[in-house]
This record gives C-alpha cells, structure tokens and sequence, in this order.
C-alpha cells in the first residue's frame, strides 16, 4: 500500500517546466553560435587581425551552453562540467585525447589535495579543536563569528595557496554553523558564512604571492612584456590595503545581504570552551595531520625562494600529503567516498573550458575586441574596462588566462592613452583574483557550495553586487590610493 502510494506521488509531482526551459536555452545558444556565420576579425591598435575560426565559435558556444546550465543548476554542475567535454569532442572543437585531457590537469589535481587537506582535518578532530577555540575567542555575536571566520581565512591566504585555505576552513564553517542551527535546511546565517569565506579567500590571495600562482606569473608577464621586475615585496605592499578593504566590505555585505536570523548564539561561548575541554590532549592522529600539512605549505611557500624548488611542481608536492596521510593510516579507503566529486568534475568542466576558449584564440579576440572599445576613452575609463574583462574573464576561464589574454593588448594601447603599465598590471591582477559571480571562477567558491547552504542562482545575484563593490574599490585603488602610495598611474 505505502510503495503504491509513494508511485502514485512521484506520476504527480509538477513538471519542471522552468529547468527544461533552461536546458533547452542552453542547447540552442550552443546551435546559434555554433552554426552563426564567420564573425568579423578582432583588429587591435597596431592594425593586427584576429581571426575567429570556426573551433573558435565553437569554443564560444561551449561557454554560452555551460554558463546557462550553471547559472540556473539544470543539471548537476559537475554533470555539466562533463558537457563541456563532450560538446568539444563531439562538434570537432578540440580533439578528445586534448578536451578530456584537461579533466585531469595538475590544477585540478591541486583542489583534490587541498580537498583531502580539508577532509584529513575532520577526521583527525582538528576541525573540532580550531573551531571551539576560535568560537571562545569571538564570543557569541553572529557578526563577530563571520568577521573572525573571514579574518581567519584571509590571514592564512598569506601563508598558503587559497584553495587549500578554503579546504582547510570548510569543515571548520560546517562544524560553526552547526551551533547555529540543528536543521539540515540553508540559513541566511550559513549562506553569508560559505559565500564570504568564499569571497575573502579571492580578496586574501592577492596580497601575496603565496596566495595564488596567478601573481608569478603575471609577474612573468608583465616582466617579458615591459622589461620591469615587480618583486614579493612591492606587490604585497601595493595590494595589502586593497585586500584588506575587500574583506571589511564583503563583511558589511554579508551583513546586509544575509543578516543572520539570530543576532547572538546564547551560550555559546561557554558550549565552545566546555567542549574543547572535553576534547582533551592532542592524539596522534591531530599531530601528524598538522605536521604533514604544515610541512607541505612549507615546502610550497619556499618554491617562491629557493632556486632548488623552483621546478618542482606544487601538485606533486600536495599529493604527497594524500599519500603520507593514507600510509600513516589517517586515511582509510572508504573515505575517499566522502570527497566530492562533483566539486572536481565541475573545476574539470572549467579547465576543459578556459583551454578551449584559450587554445582557439577565441578568448584572445574577445579581448581585442573589447579593449578596442576603449581605446579612444578618457584613461581611468579604459583602466576599469581592462579590470571589468578580466573580473569578466576569470570566472569562466583561469586567472592566468585571462591575464595573459588581456595585458598584451592593454600594455600596447596603455601608452596611446598616457597611462603607466604598472597600473594596468596591478588593476588586472586585483580583480583576477575576486571572481565573485560563478562558482567556477575559483575553487573556494565550488567548496563553498559543497555546504549545501546556497544554490549557484544565489551565488550569481549575490556575486553581482559584490563585483559592483569590487570595481567601485578599483576606481578608488586607482583615482586615489595608489596615488597616495606612489604608484605611477598616469605617465608624465
């Protein structure tokens, strides 16, 4: 009678009229522009055309097909990460044997190590420790608890890559949130913490190079390009104040745009030191955890200092922790279960992605054609449209990428328009690091989504108006506060 019953009320359960629409939407964007006639050449300053092949449509067509599915979540993001690889292969965009090849890349390999980073310190009852402490010191305001939980993650984004931060302080937010409520179903509390650590780890990782690869090698870039060497020091000193300000506003946005419910957790300052009491002294299991894992961030920081290490890559030396954590038996086979793989499949999706729109020069004429339109604008005018297409840029295609495709041609209209390349360096690298708007512009934003709290049409509206808030702080950066500094924003 109940089986019958439970049949009887799946055959009425509405029909999703709305996710057809959008997995619909998508297909027939990818049919229009894939099938569109040839579109005119990019020309940029120096009078240099930039063809867009058909592989390029293509690639263009891929994008608009995984955005529409993304943005509105008809399918599983990792499902239609697969998509992309499939669109590329089958419509002879890109070969197989290159588009699934991307699923696989060191960078993606990096989110699984710093994931299992994250998953060793549940296990181990780090996460449990750090999070009674840190609750113990903030007291029981939610405000506090969001300003200490987004100090926290920016601070160790000095010290270690972003992904690894956001993997590391993931369980720590779930073990917080589950002081706040008992029930399974998202919170205007839970949703502004993951989305705000989400967003202070891009602000946190511009600071310093160890926050990210990208500032090497816009640093590299920016060096074969101008002949100008930027070093550790002078980078961290200009954008030290602008990440900063970024993570006190994401904090007031958080504040404003999801108000926790509950103004005060009462009691919970003496809940969080009774159970660290209880916790006890550190086993062996916490120890080694910390010892590995520091061990590892160690070796990655000195790669920016010691010639040695410098051609020894960073994925393989996050990877060792996975092995050292399942040889001295922290890890167990069954709980490779617990990793997310659909939070891989969706950075997999978005490496394939950014290549193919890399590799057809499709993102290149997307970006001469952009700048283009500012080429005879005031100068702060053009400075904030090269930030806004990389801001654009990087939450579909890789930071680097999206670097790499935009300071060439910003670089050589620049001096037409009496504005200093180092402004345009800095500008770049800054909003390259928040991609606030789409979960695959980063891997802190598709961690944060693994808590269930928020869905990707919530990420998008919210990630608006915090890019809004970003390009109104890049306007400051350049009109008044690296003035003050001594940054060269204007040539003489």
């Amino acid at each position: 009678m109940s089986s019958t019953y439970v049949e009887l009320a799946e055959v009425k359960a509405p029909f999703d009229w709305k996710r057809i629409f959008f997995l619909m939407l998508g297909v027939v964007l990818f049919f229009i522009i894939y099938y569109a006639p040839a579109w005119p050449d990019a020309i940029d300053p120096a009078g240099k055309h930039f063809v867009l092949t058909k592989e390029g449509k293509g690639a263009l067509a891929v994008f608009a097909l995984a955005a529409t599915w993304w943005i509105f979540e008809v399918l599983p993001i990792g499902v239609t990460g697969i998509a992309i690889g499939v669109a590329q292969a089958l419509f002879l965009i890109r070969k197989p044997d290159v588009a699934f090849k991307d699923f696989m890349d060191p960078s993606v390999l990096f989110i699984f190590g710093s994931i299992v980073i994250g998953l060793v310190f549940t296990k181990s009852g780090l996460t449990k420790r750090m999070a009674y402490k840190m609750l113990a010191i903030v007291g029981e305001k939610t405000s506090r608890i969001y300003l200490g939980c987004f100090v926290m993650t920016a601070a160790l984004t000095h010290l270690m890559a972003h992904t690894a931060v956001a993997a590391t302080m993931f369980p720590l937010l779930m073990a917080i949130n589950a002081f706040y409520s008992d029930s399974d179903q998202p919170t205007k509390f839970g949703k502004g913490l993951f989305i705000g650590m989400a967003y202070v780890a891009g602000a946190g990782s511009i600071i310093t190079l160890l926050g990210a690869a990208r500032g090497a090698v816009a640093i590299g870039f920016f060096k074969e390009m101008t002949g100008k060497e930027v070093s550790f020091f002078e980078l961290s000193y200009y954008m030290a104040p602008i990440g900063w300000l970024m993570v006190f506003l994401v904090w007031g946005l958080m504040l404003v745009i999801c108000k926790p419910e509950k103004a005060v957790i009462t009691g919970l300052k003496q809940r969080a030191e009774r159970m660290y009491a209880e916790l006890g002294g550190w086993s062996r299991k916490e120890i080694l955890t910390l010892v590995i894992t520091l061990a590892v961030i160690l070796i990655i920081a000195l790669k920016n200092f010691v010639p040695a290490l410098a051609k020894v890559d960073k994925t393989a030396i996050l990877l060792s922790s996975t092995l050292l954590f399942f040889i001295f038996q922290i890890l167990k086979l069954e709980d490779l279960e617990d990793i997310p793989w659909n939070i891989i499949l969706l950075f997999g999706g978005a490496m394939s992605i950014g290549f193919c729109l890399w590799q057809t020069k499709a993102a290149e004429w997307l970006a001469v054609n952009w700048l283009q339109l500012f080429a005879s604008s005031p100068s702060i005018i053009f400075i904030l449209g090269m930030a806004f297409f990389v801001m654009l840029m990087t939450n579909f295609i890789m930071n680097v990428a999206a670097i790499a495709i935009s300071l060439p041609v910003a670089l050589v209209i620049a001096p037409y328009l009496g504005v200093a390349g180092e402004v345009i360096f800095f500008s770049a690298l800054m909003t390259a690091g928040m991609p606030f708007i789409l979960l695959i512009g980063a891997a802190p934003n598709a961690i944060a989504y693994n808590s269930k709290q928020f869905t990707t049409g919530e990420f998008f509206r919210y990630g608006l108006i915090a890019s809004i808030m970003l390009m109104v702080v890049v306007y400051l950066a350049v009109a008044v506060i690296w003035p003050m500094m001594g940054m060269e924003v204007f040539l003489k």
